[in-house]
């Protein structure tokens, strides 16, 4: 009898390491294929023009050269980029947290008419492309005389009509609805109007929204360069912007001059770049890692 059991203990130890190992294989490959590109990113970016030109190196250079960062820093005028993007993701990101809590808010509180239809406009406009408005959107501003001005993106984002706007009212609703009426009830019933109510009862019951909104707001208008430079111009200096012009000014000069080898020869320039442009974000991440899986978890959402 003991026997038996000790053999069907083994074969069920035997089975859960065997789809642990598959688990972690999977995870592993899954990993490789994310940390693939970056590696290389990184890698590249720190060789010499020897060890690019090189076809037996790959990952290891023989010697690591930190004057592509040097040189890039002074292509891209980092100092004045890096504050331009973040002064401007900062502020639209708050102003569009804002007014989405605000509809959010009145959504799941009030009896809107038409709520339900409201609810599927909203829906549409986030399927929609947002290339399909952007002529639209440039003849509006242009007839306000605001186009070159970063004033074309911060005035949407205040009043509800920026990047995704449509998917952090949803989001904010949500977070509402599952806020008791009752907590509203016992506030107006102590005198609080409904300014003070959505301020001291609502929204602090929805920060995982508010800062999930935050950091995904922040990140899109970090990233975003084709209504940026449609609608502020090219002139304005933010750091992706900012890269596009650096990799389209090396990439004409290079070929030019060198043929083929060019593309070869500037890729670590290219991708010493890449990099300072993104490093931002990812300490943006990781000083919100914690935040940001809170606001996934009571938001319901996985993805964009």
């Amino acid at each position: 009898m003991f026997g038996k059991k000790f053999k069907a203990k083994a074969q069920a130890e035997g089975k859960n390491i065997v789809l642990n190992a598959v688990i972690y294989f999977l995870l592993i490959c899954i990993g490789f294929v994310y940390l693939y590109p970056f590696l290389y990113m990184i890698v590249t970016s720190l060789m010499t023009t020897e060890d690019l030109i090189n076809p037996t190196i790959m990952w290891v250079p023989t010697k690591l050269d930190l004057s592509n960062f040097e040189m890039v820093w002074g292509v891209l005028d980092y100092p004045t980029s890096l504050l331009t993007s973040i002064i401007f993701s900062v502020i639209c990101a708050l102003l569009q947290t804002i007014c989405c809590a605000l509809m959010g808010y009145a959504l799941a509180r009030f009896n809107v008419p038409f709520k339900k239809l409201w609810v599927v406009l909203l829906i549409l406009t986030f399927i929609i492309p947002a290339d399909v408005v952007m002529i639209p959107r440039y003849i509006l501003f242009n007839s306000f005389k605001m186009i070159g001005s970063p004033l074309a993106m911060i005035i949407p984002a205040a009043l509800g009509q920026g990047l995704k706007s449509s998917i952090f009212v949803l989001i904010f609703m949500q977070a509402f609805s599952a806020v008791p009426k009752s907590f509203d009830e016992a506030a107006q019933l102590d005198g609080a109007g409904r300014i003070r109510v959505f301020f001291k009862i609502a929204l602090p019951m929805a920060v995982p929204s508010i800062v999930l909104c935050i950091i995904f707001s922040l990140v899109w208008y970090w990233n975003e360069t084709a209504q940026t430079a449609m609608l502020v111009g090219s002139d304005f200096q933010t750091l992706p912007l900012q890269l596009q012009s650096f990799d389209a000014l090396f990439g004409a000069s290079f070929s030019t001059s060198f043929g083929d080898a060019s593309n070869r020869l500037n890729e670590r320039y290219q991708f010493a770049a890449t990099l300072l442009t993104i490093v931002p974000l990812m300490l943006f991440y990781l000083v919100m890692q914690k935040q940001f899986v809170k606001g996934i978890e009571s938001a319901g959402i996985t993805g964009e």
